[in-house]
């Protein structure tokens, strides 16, 4: 059973602009599946997993690409990103002859790429200016429920008119953290696979497939124990020298792994908020789990209530909430990068989220629970920065929006996305 993508229109769009496309993502996210889904029969398929097509593009790449003509998908660039320049010659030569003819442009190649670690100098190099980035990560709460998504926005109007305009049930918390545990891998939420040992095999093909050639062979049983002990840390601030002693792995290594997790997307680091710089703002960003049912596979937790009740529940929470607006982001072709930080100050006092935009800075606090007490007592630190502080919102378990105070209103986690 095909699950409808957010992302559909935003590959759509995009392909009409450039003759080359490239759809970063994790592995079994659903890149290949979406891609099929909405590109026509006539577009050529092929997959660099495959040792002969892969041999092919290594040592001919010439003859690979007239083997396998345009419009056509290519999966797992990464495996030969030498391919890269071969592509950049077909595309140029097709231009000219658009050029010379009078021609409307046309989307050549489509590539798919799980690990940007080793893409993204051939990227902005061989195919700058010819080629739109793409990112894709696992199934949002909209897209398992069926909703149609829209761009996240943080203005209390815009979401009340949203609200009003459609009916969402009420989820319990319990039914959350039923959805935390299990994450939003395709093959899961379809029910095609078993949780438990559809996760024991991803990790084992994200090592091979992608990690493998990126470390040595005597450190893959440490890389697997790091992964684990990357995740006991999820919505924490990043403190690499902690890891690394964990681990028994110094910093350098601790933070070249962090990057193939990161570039590979299965983490995602939100940096602080530091305009105006100041020495009393904490400058460490914060890691979060892009998939809360990898997450919790890695941490050993072995059901939703207990995830629910344990000492990690907020953690997992937050992570929740965070992967949901970067996954929302990422489906409408926006950097969350550009928009979303946290804030945190040498006196303990923290912001989850800040939105910023043109407009402002709207505060986001992120509560596993029902009427938190006092969520937004933090909200006014903000007040030093010489920026408009828009009404801010509490992201929680509740019901309906519904005003708090003054500065802020409660939002329920079920409406994120929609």
């Amino acid at each position: 059973m095909y699950i409808k993508r957010a992302i559909e229109n935003t590959i759509l769009e995009v392909s009409k602009s450039f003759p080359c496309i490239v759809l970063y993502g994790p592995r079994q996210v659903g890149k290949s599946t979406t891609l099929d889904f909405i590109f026509p029969e006539n577009f050529n398929r092929v997959t660099l997993d495959e040792l002969e097509d892969r041999n092919l593009a290594e040592n001919n790449p010439k003859l690979f690409l007239e083997s396998n003509p345009w419009p056509v998908i290519i999966d797992e660039i990464q495996k030969v990103p030498s391919l890269l320049d071969a592509i950049k010659i077909k595309i140029d030569e097709q231009r000219k002859i658009w050029l010379k003819n009078g021609d409307e442009h046309k989307l050549m190649y489509v590539l798919t790429g799980s690990n940007r670690f080793e893409l993204q100098q051939g990227i902005s190099g061989s195919l700058a200016g010819r080629c739109g980035i793409i990112e894709m990560s696992s199934l949002s709460q909209a897209e398992k429920e069926g909703y149609t998504a829209n761009l996240f926005s943080p203005k209390i109007e815009e979401l009340m008119r949203r609200n009003n305009n459609r009916t969402i049930p009420y989820k319990t918390r319990s039914e959350v953290f039923q959805e935390i545990f299990k994450g939003g891998m395709p093959d899961i939420c379809a029910n095609n696979s078993e949780r438990e040992a559809y996760f024991k095999s991803y990790v084992n093909t994200y090592i091979e497939k992608n990690v493998r050639k990126l470390i040595s062979a005597s450190n893959e049983t440490q890389f697997r124990n790091f992964i684990s002990i990357v995740a006991l840390r999820t919505s924490q601030e990043l403190h690499y020298e902690e890891i690394a002693n964990s681990v028994g792995i110094d910093v350098k290594t601790c933070k070249r792994w962090l990057s193939i997790l990161e570039t590979s997307g299965i983490i995602y680091l939100l940096q602080p908020y530091m305009a105006n710089m100041s020495n009393r703002i904490i400058k460490a960003p914060k890691l979060y789990f892009m998939d809360t049912g990898l997450c919790s596979y890695l941490c050993k937790w072995p059901d939703s209530q207990m995830l629910e009740n344990c000492a990690m529940s907020g953690a997992f929470f937050e992570t929740y909430v965070i992967s949901e607006l970067i996954k929302n982001f990422f489906s409408f072709n926006k950097n969350p990068r550009d928009y979303l930080f946290y804030y945190r100050d040498i006196d303990q006092k923290e912001i989850d989220i800040l939105y910023v935009d043109e407009e402002g800075i709207y505060p986001i606090e992120i509560k596993k629970g029902i009427n938190p007490k006092n969520p937004t007592k933090n909200f006014t630190v903000l007040n030093k920065y010489k920026r408009k502080i828009k009404t801010g919102l509490v992201i929680d378990c509740c019901e309906k929006i519904r005003a708090i105070n003054e500065i802020s209103y409660s939002f329920p986690v079920q409406f994120l996305g929609i």
